[in-house]
């Protein structure tokens, strides 16, 4: 492997110091004492880093992303060139200043890039077609009392041939990869989600990642739903405004995620933020889990015994509201469990705050936020630093959001703590 080697220097000057900083570079990888890469492994990084930098302000002149980033203007200029060639960066108005030539702001170009994600739920799947800045194209839905391997790689496969016949040729192959966001363990569900254990069995030793990658010819990538959605929550959403959060996602079962230094932290084996088996006292004192409160099914369950059914995905916000005093009570005996969860969790990780989304409408959030708020205010907090608890901006279409976001951060984008770094 080659590795570029940048040695350090101090030399003084009259009263001027002048430093070269040492560092070696790993492909893909950052700038640190004990890494390193080739030079075009270089080149590779430093064209994410200004894409990352697009990403996340929207648009900004060469001179602003060379002091960003810390990158010369000339290296700048160079790197973007070949982005704008490629498709990736599109040209704003010149903006004339005082004094000099106008700047030219550049941002990320939609159409320069489009991946696509799947969510495969305990009870529907979505399939969606997002470009370069996130945005939703088109988005299928399947649903079902409970999922099958079979239904699913089939859903996927026609599926992307539907999501993709508006886009031409040139276009089609600028998509970047498939992204698929599922529960880790579904066979474990099945008597929760009242599904024949033999069926669900066939997911033990079902492999998407490998299934999926012989029926496309594009890049896979496979994640946990709630981590993905906090991926998207992260990229997409509250991401650009805190550092350090921890994100629950209110979906049949409840799951969540862990955001640290702008970077989503995924755990040792990709499933740190499993809020679901967090233990909870039930109401005669004997433990349980945070799944058999603070999840759609639960509430599912409960209006079965009263003969009412559960909106089916996409509702609007009267549909459920119409559920009055089940849904209520559900609510408030959630937002209890949700606010010890969180109580929690802030006295071992100090977070800044916790983030609150479902697949639900925006209406019924509001509610189980504004509720958890109240809980909190009435709790013990003493030796904590209470979180802001905040709503979701992402929606019900985070976990495919996040899962067509995988193969878009591993192509063209670097992890967003790069970009929170003292700007001189």
């Amino acid at each position: 492997m080659y590795i570029l080697r940048i040695t350090v220097k101090y030399r003084k000057i009259g009263k001027k110091i002048i430093i070269t900083k040492s560092a070696n570079i790993r492909a893909g990888g950052s700038l640190n004492t004990h890494d390193g890469v080739n030079q075009t492994g270089v080149r590779a990084h430093n064209g994410k880093l200004i894409l990352t930098l697009l990403r996340r302000h929207g648009s900004l002149p060469k001179s602003e992303i060379a002091r960003r980033s810390g990158l010369t203007p000339q290296t700048v200029s160079v790197i973007m060139r070949s982005l704008e060639k490629d498709g990736l960066l599109l040209r704003g108005s010149p903006q004339r200043g005082k004094v000099g030539q106008p700047s030219i702001p550049m941002s990320l170009n939609p159409k320069g890039a489009f991946s696509i994600g799947l969510k495969v739920g305990r009870r529907s799947a979505e399939l969606v077609l997002v470009d370069f800045l996130g945005q939703k194209l088109q988005k299928l839905s399947l649903t079902y009392n409970y999922p099958l391997p079979v239904n699913l790689l089939n859903f996927t496969r026609n599926g992307i041939e539907t999501l993709t016949n508006e886009l031409s040729p040139s276009q089609k192959l600028r998509i970047a990869g498939i992204g698929v966001a599922t529960p880790f363990e579904l066979w474990n569900w099945a008597e929760k989600i009242d599904a024949p254990e033999a069926e669900m069995k066939h997911w033990r030793d079902f492999n998407f990642y490998t299934e999926l990658s012989a029926l496309v010819d594009y890049p896979v990538f496979v994640q946990n739903d709630a981590t993905a959605a906090c991926g998207a929550e992260l990229i997409f959403g509250r991401g650009s405004e805190l550092s350090d959060f921890v994100y629950l996602f209110i979906g049949t079962f409840i799951g969540g995620g862990v955001v640290l230094n702008h970077s989503v932290y995924s755990g040792r084996t990709g499933n740190a933020g499993a809020f679901g088996p967090m233990p909870v006292l039930n109401h005669n004192n004997t433990t349980a889990t945070l799944i058999d409160f603070a999840s759609i099914f639960t509430l599912e369950t409960r209006l079965k015994e009263i003969n009412l059914a559960l909106p089916t995905v996409g509702s609007p916000a009267g549909e459920w509201l119409a559920l009055g005093e089940p849904l209520e009570s559900w609510i408030d005996e959630a937002s209890t469990h949700l606010a010890n969860a969180i109580v929690a969790s802030c006295a071992l990780i100090d977070f800044e705050a916790a983030v609150i989304d479902g697949a639900f409408p925006d209406k019924i959030r509001e509610m189980v936020v504004s509720s958890i708020r109240i809980k909190i205010t009435n709790m013990d907090t003493r030796g904590i630093n209470s979180p802001k608890i905040l709503e979701g901006s992402v929606g019900e279409d985070a976990r495919a959001l996040g899962a067509a976001s995988q193969s878009l951060l591993s192509k063209f984008l670097l992890n967003q703590s790069v970009l929170f770094k003292p700007v001189s």
